[in-house]
């Protein structure tokens, strides 16, 4: 006849003790894993909402694969004419339909074409404003659309645009030009309460 004693007890115990532990985590870990998740789906679509607060790590560069700066921010030499001497923001060049990209979340405030800068795109998000120049005239987005940061919102237009009324620019062989340009490039004008700001500083 078997006899328990002090040992057999506390075998029993620790191998009862094992397997309740066992039987835990194998019916709590799913559980933590959906709240995670639940968590991690509300971060998620907090950063989407227009609310968004940007800070310098937030920016991202607006043409993928294209980072050469042909027109500084700050004084210059106009390049050509109708083109500012103190110029508000950087020419960055890139080929006719190279993609670009929001550099932040917000909504766009404007699609057309805009003086000096040719066709345009424009988005706000809080006190920070962003204009994308001499941009395809086939516009990817729409006044009050919102975007988000690394979305395509437009591409790069081409150097000659047709069946703008009025348009004062042209080439040197009398042809209309996207704005005030010398080829196709993303002008990039970034503002800050209303002030136009250097956007090397904020990537």
């Amino acid at each position: 006849m078997f006899k328990f004693n002090f040992f057999s007890i506390s075998l029993i115990s620790f191998i009862s003790f094992i397997l309740i532990l066992i039987i835990s985590f194998c019916f709590f870990i799913p559980i933590f894993q959906n709240d995670a998740n639940i968590f991690l789906s509300a971060d998620l679509s907090n950063m989407n909402s227009s609310n968004y607060t940007l800070s310098f790590s937030n920016f991202v560069w607006p043409t993928p694969g294209y980072t050469t700066i042909t027109s500084p921010f700050g004084r210059r030499v106009s390049p050509t004419s109708g083109a500012s001497t103190n110029h508000s923001g950087i020419d960055i060049a890139a080929p006719t339909g190279s993609n670009i990209v929001a550099i932040f979340s917000g909504t766009i405030t404007y699609t057309g074409f805009s003086g000096a800068g040719g066709y345009t795109v424009t988005m706000k998000n809080n006190n920070y404003t962003v204009s994308f120049c001499h941009i395809s005239p086939t516009f990817l987005v729409c006044v009050g659309q919102y975007v988000n940061k690394g979305d395509i919102i437009a591409t790069v237009g081409p150097k000659n645009v047709y069946g703008v009324p009025n348009n004062p620019y042209k080439d040197s062989n009398g042809n209309p030009t996207n704005g005030a340009t010398t080829g196709p490039h993303l002008h990039l004008t970034l503002k800050k309460d209303g002030r136009a700001v250097n956007p090397l500083d904020y990537f």
